[in-house]
């Protein structure tokens, strides 16, 4: 029990540490100015190929772990013992692999456009505009799979909405003095909150398809990179003819990737391979982290850790990016913590039903619609105050 606690606190410090840092990384490298360049770093697509490696080595990292299960399953059998779990030979999940083929598609204009809203707004907003994925998430999730939401999830998506609101306002108002460019920070903030439409969808297609085939969550992210590593690197030949405005490409003649200028820097500025590097390994860990972390504790505890790395990429950014500290970017960050808190039934959900349900009346006018926002009906009310009871007795 002991091993299995410092296992899960070990896992949930690594999915924060490497989720911040693969947001910082990506900054970093924006950041930077190679020696003799009027410009900075500025190369979306190639920052995206390098985070869909990243998720490729997670799809090598599964079949490690299957090789290992398949050698020791081999050896329990030569031997003539049984090794618990392993008494069924492990196989892999039997599927067409070209069904994550569209989530990938997904993948690569989400990512695309959030590197891009990246180069034009600051990191802390990127992070908490992010947070947009759970109220498009949630209407998809009625309209496509035909879920039904209690209340509270939509008095959730409500507080996340307003956040959204006060973070993007904030931005418009207190422009940041680095970039002088309102309308590029506005069109920033626009492309993220636009890819986290394309998240969603990728996200609901994921959920059905993972229950139908039960695919191992690793192995379902590694193919996803695998199929994105691959057709980034394809497109970013006719990328290199593509002309686009100042505000989406820094690069000569306004090429909308220019590999081989890329490459250029990276040499002349060797620190910005470091960063790379740093995006590629954080977020192979960080796929990890999340998934073991879902396994062994919660997709609930996941999300407040989620909430964790938010606030760490905020306080790194302002003094290593030389972010602007804005008050009222802390009413912005708290409506959206409160908001995911009370969409994933955390906190306010569990304090309201152990504490306050159990104390009201059910033929009270003034609480029928707490009844109702909670989900719960005078047999739930019951049974809770039934757990309140014997609780109170032990």
């Amino acid at each position: 029990m002991t091993e299995r606690r410092a296992f899960a606190a070990l896992i949930s410090i690594l999915m924060v540490i490497t989720g911040s840092l693969n947001t910082i990384c990506a900054k970093w490298a924006d950041s930077l100015k190679p020696p003799g360049e009027s410009v900075n770093f500025n190369h979306p697509f190639l920052q995206a190929t390098c985070m869909f490696f990243g998720e490729f080595l997670c799809l090598v990292a599964f079949f490690i772990i299957y090789m290992i299960k398949r050698y020791r399953w081999n050896r329990s059998k030569l031997s003539g013992e049984g090794i618990g779990s392993l008494d069924e030979k492990p196989s892999l999940p039997q599927f067409n692999p070209l069904v994550f083929l569209p989530p990938a598609l997904c993948d690569i204009i989400a990512t695309s456009l959030m590197y891009i809203g990246l180069n034009l707004t600051t990191a802390s907003s990127f992070q908490m505009l992010r947070g947009a994925v759970i109220i498009f998430t949630g209407l998809l999730s009625v309209g496509m799979l035909g879920y039904r939401f209690q209340p509270f999830k939509w008095i959730g998506m409500f507080f996340v909405m307003m956040g959204l609101v006060v973070v993007g306002v904030t931005d418009i108002i207190y422009e940041n003095s680095s970039t002088n460019d309102t309308n590029g920070m506005i069109t920033g903030n626009l492309l993220i909150i636009t890819a986290q439409i394309i998240v969603a969808i990728q996200m609901v297609y994921e959920q059905k398809f993972l229950n139908q085939y039960n695919v191992p969550a690793l192995f379902a992210v590694g193919l996803e990179g695998l199929f994105g590593m691959m057709i980034l690197s394809v497109l970013m030949f006719p990328m290199y003819f593509i002309h686009v405005p100042n505000t989406f490409s820094t690069n000569p003649q306004g090429r909308l990737e220019d590999v081989f200028f890329a490459l250029k820097e990276i040499r002349e500025c060797p620190t910005i391979a470091v960063a790379l590097v740093g995006t590629i390994i954080s977020i192979a860990f960080f796929n990890f982290a999340g998934v073991s972390v879902t396994k062994e504790l919660s997709a609930t505890t996941r999300m407040v850790l989620d909430s964790v790395r938010t606030l760490i990429i905020w306080v790194v950014s302002i003094p290593f990016f030389g972010e602007t500290f804005i008050p009222l970017q802390i009413l912005g960050f708290a409506l959206l913590i409160l908001g995911m808190f009370i969409y994933n039934d955390i906190l306010v959900g569990p304090f309201t039903r152990r504490h306050l349900i159990p104390r009201m009346s059910e033929n009270n006018p003034m609480t029928s619609c707490c009844f109702h926002c909670c989900g719960l009906d005078t047999t739930e009310i019951d049974r809770q105050m039934l757990i309140n009871e014997d609780e109170e007795e032990v």
